[in-house]
């Protein structure tokens, strides 16, 4: 039997809302820091000295915000404090909760938590707990990796001595998330074949051509609301007559594939896209009677955009990449068939 191909791109608005958007921040991670430390106790005065430290948290993506929770172990070296000799050191360690505003990249983000600091040397009989706090900004440089820059701040009263710690340091984290990396395309190199013997002429059903485009978001005719995937009336019309035009066509299969733009993370994007994959697919059975077993609906992210590198520029979602990114938000149905009957 001759077969034909014909795709019908379905545009359709695959952007996530804000409410489940990913940021590039979120999922588990774990970090080391290096930096600065002003301490004192009262009665002496304020020196500095290295510090360093660890962490280890996970964040969420809430609305447009990120929430996480990170527990830390620093380190903050012995200094020379007067009136001399006074020399001491300190550890602190706990638990803090993080809100930040993520920004493509960049993550400006404040801590507020619950701390243990153990003193030592002429202070070695100093503990105690409270707030600690602290402010900070992180920069994604890799899928996998970022730079944070973090000022934190305790302090505790134990026998009449407050001890205060202020830290400025500057940390590097590892995310545990693996970015999605798109299959490569194979190719297969042509082999040369010997030309075939002269066959009779056989008369074949007459093949099935057609090919529709429907405008994003805007048209008339275009299947989903922004960001839902309930096939819209209007979408509902446009299905019913490219399969009012497949009747009398003898056919194999069909394959419904969603499409979305690069904005919004791989796990949201890929969902979506399948809902409305799925939601072609149901409809297609429910009002043209194919069977369900013929169709085969699948979900492919913004893998395969439409789009020019460099043509939409940014990665912050805005009315203009939104705009720009329309052809790259589809749903495209291929269809192998003949023309049986008319």
């Amino acid at each position: 039997m001759n077969k034909s191909t014909m795709t019908i791109a379905l545009a359709a608005a695959l952007l996530s809302v804000s409410a489940v958007q990913a940021s590039e921040f979120s999922g588990g991670l774990i970090g080391a820091k290096v930096g600065s430390n002003r301490s004192n106790v009262t009665g002496f005065d304020t020196k500095r000295a290295t510090t360093y430290g660890a962490e280890a948290g996970y964040n969420w993506d809430v609305n447009s915000l990120l929430l996480g929770v990170d527990g830390f172990f620093d380190h903050n070296n012995a200094a020379d404090h007067n009136p001399a000799p006074y020399r001491y050191g300190s550890r602190e360690y706990g638990l803090d909760f993080k809100l930040g505003l993520p920004a493509g990249n960049w993550l400006p983000y404040a801590k507020l938590g619950y701390a243990r600091i153990n003193a030592n040397g002429a202070a070695s009989a100093f503990g105690g707990n409270g707030a600690h706090m602290g402010l900070g900004v992180e920069y994604k440089f890799a899928p996998h990796w970022s730079l944070a820059g973090e000022y934190t701040t305790f302090s505790d009263k134990n026998a009449g001595l407050k001890l205060t710690n202020n830290n400025l340091t500057l940390g590097i984290n590892y995310y545990f998330d693996t970015p999605y990396v798109a299959p490569a395309v194979v190719k297969e190199e042509a082999k040369a074949v010997p030309a075939p013997a002269p066959q009779p002429v056989v008369v074949t059903p007459e093949p099935v051509h057609r090919k529709a485009v429907f405008a994003a978001d805007s048209s008339a005719d275009s299947l989903f609301d922004f960001g839902k995937a309930d096939v819209k009336p209007s979408g509902k019309a446009a299905i019913d007559k490219f399969t009012t035009d497949l009747k009398g066509a003898d056919f194999e299969s069909i394959k419904v594939t969603g499409h979305t733009d690069r904005i919004g993370s791989h796990a949201y994007n890929m969902k979506l896209s399948t809902r409305r994959a799925e939601a072609v697919k149901a409809y297609m059975v429910e009002s043209a009677g194919i069977p369900a077993g013929k169709i085969e609906a699948t979900g492919v992210d913004g893998s395969y955009p439409v789009t020019k590198p460099g043509e939409c520029k940014g990665n912050k979602k805005t009315k203009k990449l939104i705009a720009c990114l329309a052809p790259d938000r589809r749903v495209e149905i291929e269809v192998a068939a003949t023309r049986t009957s008319k």
